[in-house]
């Protein structure tokens, strides 16, 4: 499973970058308008800060109700860099974003369709011709669902079906999680930057290093 980073902020982007374990980014009008930038502008930003990952996501705004408002503002955000091949056209589980997403595909543009929450919704996704289907499960969870089963489920159904789009799986809360949609099949995890650094830590880890270094002092310096 791959690791891509939910966020607009780009000094997060930049150490999750640095680590070594970035493959994309996911953004939304909501995570740019907290950073207090324009959008498009920190959309060229992110692209510059992360030029060898496979995807940055950049969404159309809440604005475009229409399949023909979101390729207008998709034909906008693709020309970001000069047409940078890394960009990525997030549209919305509607029936105009489905709309959307197989113009942009017949176009050779990498969509991602968000706000997934049942299996049938990411097989029209995934018929629309999107790259990547985002299905959220820790929105789930907060209904007493259990997210993590969707992601189970869509990805036995692309399984059986051999669908080629990427199941991202989003609004991922926790390291259980982690953990668990990487075994349910999602080949994608979009965090925090916060959420990389706590499944990186164990406290044996720490008590192993604080070993190590105790004994090294004791050892013989030459």
């Amino acid at each position: 499973m791959k690791f891509f980073i939910d966020t607009a902020n780009v000094e997060d982007i930049k150490k999750a970058y640095q680590i070594g374990v970035l493959s994309g980014v996911t953004t939304n009008p909501s995570l740019v308008a907290k950073e207090g930038v324009k959008f498009e502008d920190r959309i060229a930003e992110i692209l510059r800060t992360v030029p060898e990952v496979e995807s940055v996501s950049a969404e159309v705004t809440p604005d475009a109700v229409t399949a023909e408002e979101m390729i207008a503002q998709a034909n906008e955000l693709i020309k970001i860099n000069n047409y940078d091949k890394n960009i990525t056209i997030k549209l919305p589980m509607t029936l105009a974003g489905l709309e959307a997403c197989r113009h942009l595909t017949q176009k050779g543009v990498k969509t991602n369709v968000t706000l997934i929450f049942t299996v049938n919704q990411a097989l029209l996704a995934a018929r629309a011709g999107a790259t990547y289907v985002s299905p959220f499960l820790g929105r789930l969870d907060d209904i007493s669902e259990d997210g993590v089963q969707l992601i189970v489920k869509v990805a036995e159904l692309f399984r059986i079906h051999n669908l080629d789009a990427q199941i991202i799986a989003a609004s991922v809360r926790h390291p259980d999680h982690v953990t668990r949609v990487a075994m349910a099949g999602a080949h994608i995890a979009t965090i925090p930057f916060s959420l990389i650094e706590q499944i990186s830590k164990h406290p044996l880890t720490d008590q192993g290093l604080e070993k190590f270094a105790a004994d090294w002092k004791k050892a013989p310096q030459v």
